[in-house]
């Protein structure tokens, strides 16, 4: 893969809608109970399409211009903007400093266990859209 411009722009753009995605979420979900349910929701979702994403592109075909736009201005920008883990993190360690160890271990493996369902549920949703296509080939852009 070559480096150019289009792409880090792709990449930047995406990232930018991403976290403004991430942001809304954070201000519209509530925290209950200790959880922070808006880092849940966005992990779960974002790790959902990106499954989505990988096995529909994955399925199409080689990698080819067009496609190498959308992994990366979707896969890596967008949704990866859209995500953080990182947050997730910090989150864990509050529980932890907060006293609740067992919520806190219960949060974070829970929300990777949870990440990891949801991408195998989207890429399982994209090969069984993949099937019902019209003749069942695989497309080429």
């Amino acid at each position: 893969m070559r480096l150019t411009p289009l792409l880090v722009v792709v990449v930047a753009v995406g990232g930018v809608l991403g976290t403004t995605g991430r942001y809304a979420a954070a201000h519209l979900i509530p925290t209950a109970q200790d959880i922070p349910w808006a880092t849940l929701a966005v992990n779960l979702v974002g790790a959902f399409l990106l499954g989505l994403l990988l096995e529909s592109l994955s399925r199409t075909g080689a990698e080819t211009p067009r496609r190498q736009l959308a992994r990366l201005g979707l896969g890596t920008g967008l949704l990866g903007g859209f995500t953080t883990y990182s947050t997730l993190a910090l989150e864990v360690l509050e529980l932890w400093s907060d006293g609740q160890p067992a919520r806190a271990v219960g949060y974070g493996a829970g929300s990777v266990s949870a990440g990891l369902l949801a991408a195998l549920a989207g890429m399982v949703l994209a090969h069984r859209l993949g099937g019902q296509r019209a003749g069942g080939g695989a497309r080429h852009d």
